[in-house]
């Protein structure tokens, strides 16, 4: 009867072949800058959500708003928006397929919140054209087709 190794002790011939210079595993496929542009963008957008967030719920507990309930939830809520993109932005950095359709969606959610915040006038002006630039920047790098067959999603990989 063969002992089998406990999870604790390695064994060597359970690991496998090591793999070779040569081969994928050895090397990471390097991103493309737009990708990389991208997960970069949508990551800023992420930390704004949960900075205003963080913000919200400060202002609910600590200040004095007209209703520290509708603060806090706001605060919440904005923290549990800021998980998409920043879930996204990370598996676009990594290089994941399923990232692209979390990235895509954050923009199209942008925009309609800049345009509100457009029509608001004054200071929101300048947040809102920040906010659509970079809504439509980061849409046009992701449906980019550099980024998709790096993404794995272009039309090279769908003929395989």
């Amino acid at each position: 009867m063969s002992k089998k190794p406990s999870p604790r002790t390695p064994a060597a011939s359970t690991t496998g072949p090591e793999p070779t210079a040569g081969s994928a595993a050895a090397e990471p496929k390097a991103l493309p800058g737009r990708l990389t542009a991208a997960a970069a963008l949508t990551a800023l957008e992420g930390l704004a959500l949960a900075g205003l967030g963080v913000y919200m719920l400060f202002v609910g507990i600590a200040g004095h708003p007209d209703s520290p309930q509708q603060a806090e939830t706001g605060g919440v809520t904005l923290l549990a928006l800021a998980a998409l993109p920043l879930i996204a932005a990370r598996g676009l950095r990594l290089g994941r397929r399923w990232s692209r359709g979390p990235a895509l969606i954050t923009q199209l959610m942008a925009l309609p919140v800049a345009w509100t915040l457009w029509t608001t006038g004054g200071a929101m002006t300048v947040a809102a054209a920040a906010l659509a630039l970079a809504a439509v920047a980061v849409a046009a790098l992701l449906v980019n087709p550099t980024a998709t067959e790096a993404l794995g999603i272009g039309p090279a990989d769908q003929a395989r």
